[in-house]
């Protein structure tokens, strides 16, 4: 299944390597591909399961799914998560 989940907290490039190397790791997520123009995050996946698995995965990255809880906690991790993405990219 190809699914697109819109997330907070997207800035730049160093986001996206984050994201996509933290999805990527995941056991049944593929083909993943970060929209920053539009804050997404489209990936393939077979197992009902993972979509959770995905969305805690990227709260806990920093980037809760739109309209979800946004604490200031999360935006420093995303902070964290961009700047290591851009280090690491």
């Amino acid at each position: 299944m190809k699914t697109t989940v819109h997330i907070q907290n997207l800035k730049c490039g160093g986001c996206a390597s984050t994201i996509t190397k933290n999805l990527t790791a995941l056991d049944d997520v593929s083909d993943v591909i970060v929209g920053v123009e539009d804050d997404s995050v489209t990936f393939d996946y077979s197992e009902v399961h993972t979509l959770d698995v995905v969305k805690k995965t990227l709260a806990e990255l920093g980037y809760p799914e739109d309209g979800e809880r946004n604490s200031l906690t999360d935006k420093a991790k995303s902070y964290i998560s961009c700047a290591v993405g851009k280090i690491t990219k």
